[in-house]
């Protein structure tokens, strides 16, 4: 496995990730769509349904200045290829979208979140540290499961 940092150094709108993963992207897709495996990686979700337009929410305990809670709502849904989805957080309104791609070894997740405003400095760098470290659960997780 090998997760990378793509996002160009004078970039602040957008960060983006790519993951070669030993891994099918029927599998991979498994992890990024299936409430329970979401919580072994990421965040514990509620209400998630796989149709575009429909809301969900991840929640979690809360920190200082932040509830917890991400709201998200679908944008973008293929199958097995592409998973688009808001993801508002106290003012910080951005989209998250995880591209899989087959490859000979298994598949390329790429992963960008974009929408970061100028003034959300801080926000972009607590993201960028939060997608690293819950990269690396993610390529665990997949490690583990069948």
């Amino acid at each position: 496995m090998n997760l990378t940092d793509t996002t160009a150094p004078s970039q602040t709108e957008s960060l983006s990730f790519e993951f070669d993963l030993n891994h099918p992207p029927q599998k991979v897709w498994r992890a990024l769509t299936d409430p329970v495996l979401l919580a072994e990686w990421l965040l514990p979700v509620t209400g998630l349904k796989l149709e575009t337009g429909t809301p969900f929410t991840f929640k979690t305990q809360p920190y200082p200045g932040w509830d917890g809670t991400v709201n998200c709502k679908f944008v973008e849904i293929e199958t097995h290829r592409k998973l688009s989805y808001t993801w508002d957080v106290i003012g910080m309104n951005t989209v998250v979208t995880f591209t899989l791609t087959p490859t000979a070894s298994g598949t390329r997740l790429s992963l960008v979140q974009s929408g970061f405003k100028p003034e959300q400095k801080q926000n972009f760098g607590g993201a960028r540290y939060g997608w690293k470290m819950m990269g690396g659960k993610l390529v665990d997780l997949l490690a583990r499961t069948a």
